[in-house]
């Protein structure tokens, strides 16, 4: 058990939400849920972002220009944490004619999904350590290919940006330990174990355990689950070692029925942690953890 750990809120993901009012989608929606749940207690946040016209995810530099933008005017100082991770969406045309890609697949090359990274140098961004078969549509793959992921690191390193890197299942763990033995992530590195996504890991705590035990010496990671696991893994996660992850990318309630804001799971994480007495560390805590190098 750890004794002290940080939450990111991972605000909005790219997930078809159009029925949802509590998911932000606009850059001001999705600017100020990262302000409310840094006051709430989260020391990261997380952020995709979603074309304001038709609610679904996007990977426009201009969004999330204006997002980044919103927050560091803000009063408060989060660490900014981008995902890399749109413009991988293979969507296969059926099991008897999977060819050509069918309606709904982005795929893009490795520097091509950075281009909101280099012009705005968060201090965390988000790097998928492989390929899943993406459970919410049956013919959807997350394409992450080895050569695509290398390459993606080593111009993440070149930025002075901190990776982290996103394990769904063990063989992503494979990835990491070629990466870092490869010279291209720099210590400590920032791990982020992915629970009950269909097709990766499920959220049990053996499973967890297993990839917690092949993580690499020296790691700073995080863990969350999705839907109605999402706040118990807030409890778990300390308890192995881990940081927190909430929001609503994972999860929409906060109970039954009972819709969430970022800023409410956040709060919710608070009390679940200051119970079993753990400290939550503040955005410049984790500066000083991760040796973050800040922005330009």
């Amino acid at each position: 058990m750890i004794s002290e750990v940080f939450i990111t809120c991972a605000l909005t993901g790219s997930g078809d939400r159009p029925n949802y009012t509590n998911v932000p989608v606009t850059p001001q929606q999705i600017a100020e849920s990262a302000i409310e749940a840094t006051r709430a207690g989260a020391a990261v946040v997380h952020i995709h972002v979603r074309d304001p016209a038709t609610g679904r995810g996007s990977r426009d530099p201009a969004l999330y220009r204006e997002v980044v933008q919103r927050i560091r005017k803000s009063a408060v100082n989060p660490v900014i944490n981008l995902t890399t991770g749109m413009g991988c969406a293979l969507v296969l045309g059926g099991a008897e004619s999977p060819l050509p890609p069918a309606t709904g697949t982005d795929m893009a090359g490795a520097l091509a999904r950075l281009v909101h990274i280099e012009e705005l140098r968060p201090e965390i961004c988000t790097l998928d350590c492989g390929t899943l078969n993406y459970g919410t549509r049956d013919e959807l793959i997350v394409v992450n290919t080895p050569a695509t992921v290398r390459a993606m690191a080593a111009r993440v390193k070149e930025l002075g940006v901190r990776p982290e890197l996103e394990v769904f299942d063990t063989g992503d763990l494979v990835m990491v330990h070629d990466l870092i033995k490869e010279g291209l992530i720099d210590g400590p590195p920032l791990i982020q174990l992915c629970m009950g996504i269909s097709y990766g890991a499920p959220s049990d705590p053996t499973t967890l355990m297993a990839l917690v035990h092949r993580l690499p010496p020296g790691a700073v990671y995080s863990t969350f689950s999705i839907g109605r696991m999402q706040l118990p893994y807030a409890a778990l996660a300390p308890l192995v070692g881990a940081n927190v992850r909430v929001g609503l990318e994972d999860n929409l309630y906060l109970s039954r029925g009972r819709l969430a804001s970022n800023a409410d799971l956040v709060q919710q994480a608070v009390e679940i942690l200051e119970r079993i007495e753990v400290r939550v560390m503040n955005p410049d805590d984790v500066r000083e953890k991760l040796a973050l190098k800040g922005y330009a």
